[in-house]
């Protein structure tokens, strides 16, 4: 049976731009550009040109080459034509292979936003779709507050829809601009549009996320007809965000009852490369990955209870709902207080540590697992920590370097221009190849002292570290009090990508920082010699 096609329309570098915390630079939309279209999404909407400098820079250009370029604005003012509207004629000039214009659907919107009658919106969507084909260029329509248009004039509404498609609109996008519309709401609604004469496959679904239903209104819209849907990566945009492409895309491929009818530019090939996608865009953010995200996060896959794990390693599928690696992660049993044998002998394996079940330094290892965790550690968080403590046990790591002691000193001082800083300065001792080392540094904080004072001197290992960075430092207090236990995360990367969690408990939040610190340099240099085996063997 032939399957339909599904249109997968990306609004990242628009309406994610709206989100609190984001802004890119033009070097930043070139950037996701190109993950977007090497992935192989139909449309990138690239923002609004004549807006601001960095969208009119970006489209200065036509910054993709599968995908469809996407210029989006508004339609012409009332009262002026669209040949004298500037930012109408801003569309127009783009290096832009289609543009997206956005049309008040909600009349009390018309009246109160726009200040114009219903027929004179109405006259403005209809010559701005003329022009924008009259100019070669693809013409889509974002009917804006459509939903909330309809339950309050659903004749008004339809005539928007309706006016842009007779007026020759590739798509009419119907847009949950607030939200708040229900999937039985949707379907309804979607069902009338198509019988007042908009074929699905001139429909599209915008939906936002602030009952937490975006995914689910933009399923319940194709179900009901419509053939494009749009959403940002990972979910961002204003207020609660947008419909998450990174979720849609693997339901719409992998769930039977979306794949057996439809089909997206996003074969099985591509679709193992949406984790590499999701962590890169996170990335470029400057932002940790949403462990929990469907699909892509980092426990998408995990599994922690012992008697899950067990059943995990005989059939993956009694607690997966796809294969992992159709998506690009992989299944991952943690070793936590609550884990077996199974779920250490499975976290061993993927770390390349071969052990017997019956080996005695296991149990020992799962002992120590299982004290420390009542401690306050958290192994299933950091990977690293978890890999040198067993391999310690199992006596299958070298003996680098020994800490033989450290010191941190904090003083509140005036500077030679008679200005009050605080200063903090660390010492630390260690042993290499029998020989003392003293290090001293002085840093922006004490854990930042002590980081530059571990890597001033470690002698044969300085060049290995030279690439070694930390990039996120995390505390959280165990217990109440001063006196409270600290747990102390760190997450740090090399030059070749890689990234890698370390953690540190006790009472003295430096000793539970310099800890964290001491696993992440160790870590790094068994990486190396890892790294160095492979090489070889090839």
């Amino acid at each position: 049976m032939t399957r339909e096609k599904i249109y997968l329309f990306d609004t990242t570098l628009r309406d994610g731009q709206q989100t609190p915390g984001v802004d890119f630079s033009v070097e930043d939309k070139i950037a996701i550009s190109k993950l977007l279209d090497d992935f192989g999404i139909d449309y990138v909407e690239g923002g609004y040109p004549g807006a601001n400098p960095t969208d009119t820079a970006f489209f200065d250009k036509k910054r993709t080459r599968d995908a469809k370029f996407v210029a989006f604005g508004m339609t012409k003012r009332a009262g002026v034509s669209a040949a004298n509207d500037p930012g109408l004629a801003a569309l127009l000039q783009s290096k832009s292979d289609a543009i997206c214009l956005v049309a008040k659907s909600w009349d009390y919107h018309v009246r109160v936003a726009l200040g114009c009658t219903n027929e004179e919106n109405l006259q403005s969507i209809r010559d701005s779709v003329e022009a924008v084909i009259a100019s070669g260029r693809e013409a889509l329509i974002d009917c804006e507050h459509f939903f909330d248009g309809y339950k309050a004039n659903p004749d008004y509404a339809l005539a928007c829809a309706t006016t842009a498609y007779q007026a020759g609109a590739r798509w009419v996008v119907l847009c949950d601009t607030n939200g708040g519309s229900q999937p039985h709401e949707v379907r309804a609604i979607v069902s009338a549009v198509m019988a007042a004469g908009i074929p699905g496959d001139h429909l599209g679904i915008h939906a936002h996320d602030d009952t937490g239903q975006a995914i689910a209104n933009s399923l319940a819209a194709v179900e009901a007809g419509v053939r494009q849907i749009q959403g940002t990566l990972n979910g961002i945009g204003e207020r609660c965000g947008n419909a998450n492409l990174i979720t849609l895309i693997p339901t719409l491929s992998l769930k039977e009852t979306y794949a057996s009818r439809f089909e997206t530019a996003i074969d099985a090939e591509r679709l193992t490369e949406l984790t590499k996608l999701s962590h890169a865009f996170d990335e470029l953010l400057n932002r940790s990955p949403n462990h929990q995200a469907p699909y892509v996060g980092a426990s998408a896959f995990a599994t922690k209870a012992g008697i899950h794990a067990s059943a995990l390693l005989k059939d993956p599928r009694t607690y997966e709902h796809v294969v992992p690696e159709s998506v690009g992660n992989f299944r991952k049993v943690m070793v936590s207080d609550q884990g077996g044998k199974s779920n250490f002998l499975n976290a061993l394996k993927r770390r390349g540590i071969e052990v017997s079940k019956d080996d005695p330094r296991l149990d020992r290892l799962i002992t120590i697992v299982k004290e420390r965790e009542s401690e306050g550690y958290a192994y299933e968080g950091a990977d690293a920590s978890f890999e040198l403590l067993a391999r310690r046990t199992l006596g299958t790591i070298p003996d680098f370097f020994a800490v033989d002691g450290f010191r941190v000193m904090v003083e509140r001082r005036f500077d030679a221009n008679g200005k009050m800083k605080t200063v903090s300065e660390a010492v630390v001792r260690l042993v290499i190849d029998g020989e003392p080392v003293m290090s001293v540094a002085e840093g922006d904080g004490p854990v930042n002292a002590l980081d530059l004072a571990l890597r001033k001197d470690l002698g044969k290992f300085n060049r290995e570290i030279e690439d070694l960075e930390l990039v996120d430092y995390k505390v959280r207090i165990l217990n109440g009090g001063t006196e409270a236990v600290t747990r102390v995360l760190i997450e740090s990367m090399d030059g070749d990508g890689t990234r890698w969690w370390t953690v540190g408990v006790s009472e003295n939040i430096i000793d539970a920082s310099f800890q964290a610190l001491i696993d992440s340099i160790v870590y790094k240099l068994m990486k190396n010699r890892h790294m160095a085996g492979r090489l070889a063997a090839e």
